[in-house]
């Protein structure tokens, strides 16, 4: 059970710091390199325009890594995910400019990030599945969180990089070659995630499903036609994490760079120091969520997420660093870890065995397109459509906060009336119970 929740673990922190990587530089170096235009505007969200593009190709990974995954077991998926994000990554930190080789610049790019999108489609699902099917009962929510602590990992690796590198060099050298490092540097991740997750076991709830009886021939279509309301719910609870996240961790490096004026630096070691926080925060409130019901604090964490908003960008607005710092930490480092910390074995304890990898992936990664995708391209066009005041840009995360808390809320009545139904079986369910 450790090696396999370390695998998880090891396997998250590469796929999510791959990911970031790139929001962390397609608002400062990327527009300028990629999407060079007379407008700042424009050539900014161009660049972000790219980072949607690897959300919508998420669910494509999602859903074929998800078919296999059930069908045939969740490892194999999860090493050819990691295989594929870390040599689209690799590749990402060895491509020409556009002063370079022109239009084809942005193409291969695009390309490269549509890669990104299908490999983490398939990893999320299949890594947090790893966990979840292993843990023992009662202990689902911290055993599926450590998984997710590698988001937290990821991005405070990937802005901690690429903020090292910025501080390090000068202007000219960050742009010329310093920002490649953090992407060919994923190459060493990606030989210590392969060597640990081959040592690794199918997890005992997949071999069960399998040697009890016949696997489900399409597990989409099952998961649609048997488990509608768990995947609209399950997509309404999803809304706030994606738009907050993004807000804070993408959008919010080129907001205070920008707009308040921080130094670059200041601002990567700002989201650095939220995500430290949460490699902490995270499983504790995963480990809250065994005790007190992960529909509950998942639904508390969404309200949160929706009345910090507003304390927060008034934070940003005093420009003093201290209170910048502290507002970033309480609400991306603990807050938003309310919610991310349950978030994977609440969406896991919605579907049973035979189609929880597809349900999962389908949940998190679709979803995705609309929470998360697109918000930085949102944001930065609330920013414009508010006389570049911030407040529209938190009226839709408050907004998003209240979907979540509501979609939270019926999960947990829905479960409550339901007891044993199909929808919410054990881990050790098979597809044969269908």
């Amino acid at each position: 059970m450790k090696r396999a929740v370390l695998a998880s673990l090891i396997g998250a922190t590469l796929e999510w710091y791959d990911f970031i990587l790139y929001g962390v530089v397609a608002g400062i170096v990327l527009n300028r390199l990629f999407f060079p235009a007379e407008d700042a505007f424009v050539s900014t969200l161009l660049a972000y325009a790219t980072f949607a593009v690897g959300f919508v190709a998420r669910p494509v990974g999602g859903i074929v890594c998800g078919h296999f995954g059930d069908r045939i077991g969740r490892k194999s998926m999860l090493v050819l995910t990691m295989m594929v994000m870390g040599a689209a990554t690799v590749a990402m930190g060895l491509l020409p400019t556009y002063e370079q080789v022109g239009m084809a610049a942005p193409l291969l790019l695009l390309a490269l990030r549509v890669l990104q999108g299908l490999a983490l489609g398939g990893e999320w699902g299949g890594g947090v599945l790893m966990a979840y099917e292993y843990a023992p009962p009662g202990r689902r929510g911290l055993y599926a969180s450590i998984p997710q602590v590698g988001l937290a990992i990821g991005l405070c690796l990937a802005s901690g990089v690429v903020g090292l590198m910025s501080s390090l060099l000068t202007e000219a050298q960050f742009l010329a070659w310093g920002w490649r490092v953090g992407f060919i540097a994923s190459i060493a991740l990606v030989a210590v995630g392969l060597y640990v997750r081959l040592a690794v076991a199918e997890t005992p709830a997949f071999t069960q499903a399998r040697t009890s009886g016949p696997t489900i021939a399409v597990p989409l279509l099952e998961l649609l036609k048997r488990h509608p309301g768990s995947v609209l719910l399950g997509m309404g609870a999803r809304y706030v994490e994606g738009v907050f996240f993004n807000v804070f961790a993408v959008f919010s490096i080129a907001y205070l760079a920008n707009v308040i004026g921080f130094s670059r630096t200041q601002a990567l070691w700002a989201v650095s120091s939220a995500a430290l926080t949460m490699v902490f925060t995270i499983p504790l409130f995963g480990a809250l969520s065994d005790r007190l019901g992960r529909p509950a604090t998942y639904a508390a964490g969404s309200i949160l997420l929706a009345l910090c908003v507003f304390p927060a960008f008034m934070a940003f607005h005093t420009g003093n660093a201290a209170v910048v710092y502290a507002a970033m930490i309480v609400a991306f480092g603990i807050l938003y870890a309310v919610c991310y910390g349950p978030e994977a074995a609440l969406f896991s304890d919605l579907f049973p065995t035979g189609v929880r990898y597809t349900g999962v992936s389908f949940v998190y990664q679709v979803s995705g397109v609309f929470a998360s995708g697109i918000t930085p391209l949102v944001a930065t066009w609330l920013f414009e459509a508010g006389v570049r005041t911030p407040w529209l840009i938190c009226a839709y995360v408050a907004f998003a906060g209240l979907v979540s808390t509501a979609s939270a809320l019926l999960i947990g009545r829905r479960r409550l009336l339901a007891g044993s139904a199909a929808d919410h079986a054990p881990a050790t369910s098979t597809a044969v119970s269908l």
